[in-house]
């Protein structure tokens, strides 16, 4: 009796675990409708121009004034008045992992500290204060959904 009722129970596992399986139709379909709904699939070009802003456009939103100093074995030549904060730690570890990640992209981070021991890692430093939003901006868009609460740094001495 229970070899009939384990024989019975593994049948009903083989056809349930075999009904789960996708068909490849529905792969077919979610493809054909993505296909669609893309505007520029087939041989669409998009215009590659860059958009310039002007003072009056740039978001100046969140600019934080902190007196920094570039942390241990870090070069203060790296640091100006104006720079875009990517990420705050109070953990080393973390600051210096983001810093070499930022290395790989092609980007010379820094990592500062400020006066409460939070770690700053600076992506990029400008003596301007257009300059260094812009900067935020294309971060901001170049790695969106990451690096969206990018913000300014404005160097107190």
């Amino acid at each position: 009796m229970k070899k009939i009722l384990l024989f019975g129970a593994a049948i009903c596992c083989v056809f349930v675990l075999g009904s789960c399986k996708s068909k490849s139709s529905a792969y077919k379909t979610a493809y054909e409708q993505a296909k669609s709904s893309d505007n520029n699939w087939e041989g669409e070009e998009e215009d590659d121009e860059t958009e310039v802003l002007t003072s009056e456009e740039i978001s100046y939103e969140s600019v934080k004034q902190e007196k920094v100093k570039p942390a241990s074995g870090e070069d203060a030549a790296g640091l100006k008045r104006y720079s875009v904060v990517i990420g705050s730690f109070k953990n080393q570890t973390n600051a210096y992992s983001l810093k070499e990640r930022m290395l790989d992209e092609g980007y010379r981070p820094v990592v500062a500290e400020n006066d409460f021991g939070m770690l700053r890692v600076i992506v990029a430093s400008f003596d301007s204060k257009a300059d260094a939003a812009r900067s935020r901006d294309a971060i901001k868009s170049k790695y969106a959904p990451n690096f969206q609460d990018a913000w300014l740094l404005e160097r107190q001495y």
